[in-house]
């Protein structure tokens, strides 16, 4: 009895210390330098306290290197002040309220609703995954299921802008 005891408690604190150890989103973000630029908007959408609370969230984090893809004069400009509503626009297009693995991502094409309500992306779960924004360019998770205890993270190579409901049908 009392060596199944110690095997439960030893079980449950293994437990613990690995959910302990995972970071939440806006931990991940912050420690990690490919998505520098990520945090920096986040703070000036004034974003970072959403993403702090408990979730779940999926975030489709665009990487520095997605940045730096990106209109560098328009990334500015949506910092000034009078644009942070756009920029929260965009920013919240890339969050969805669930944990959505791609595990849980429907194999093949579906819309998915970001936060932002009244868009949709079309999320293509095959041979990897793809995000169609409408905008004509496809963003391609570059590293998928990144855990963290409010949700989970994955790295694209492409901001997403929200634009007309893209069709969704496979490649």
């Amino acid at each position: 009895m009392f060596k199944s005891l110690l095997t439960t408690a030893v079980l449950l604190t293994a437990t613990a210390a690995t959910a302990g150890d995972r970071k939440s989103l806006l931990d991940e973000l912050g420690s990690d330098p490919q998505f520098s630029t990520l945090v920096t908007v986040l703070e000036a959408a004034d974003l970072t306290d959403a993403l702090a609370s408990d979730g779940p969230f999926t975030l489709y984090a665009p990487t520095n290197a997605a940045f730096a893809a990106f209109d560098e004069g328009f990334l500015t400009a949506l910092q000034l002040p009078e644009n942070a509503e756009r920029l929260a626009d965009i920013l919240q297009y890339h969050v969805d309220d669930r944990k959505l693995t791609t595990r849980h991502l429907a194999p093949g094409a579906a819309y998915y609703r970001p936060i932002l309500a009244d868009t949709r992306l079309c999320v293509i779960n095959a041979d990897g995954v793809t995000i169609d924004d409408g905008s004509g360019d496809v963003a391609t998770v570059t590293e998928a299921n990144i855990k963290v205890t409010n949700g989970v993270i994955h790295a694209i190579d492409k901001v997403l802008v929200p634009a007309e409901k893209p069709a969704c049908e496979m490649p």
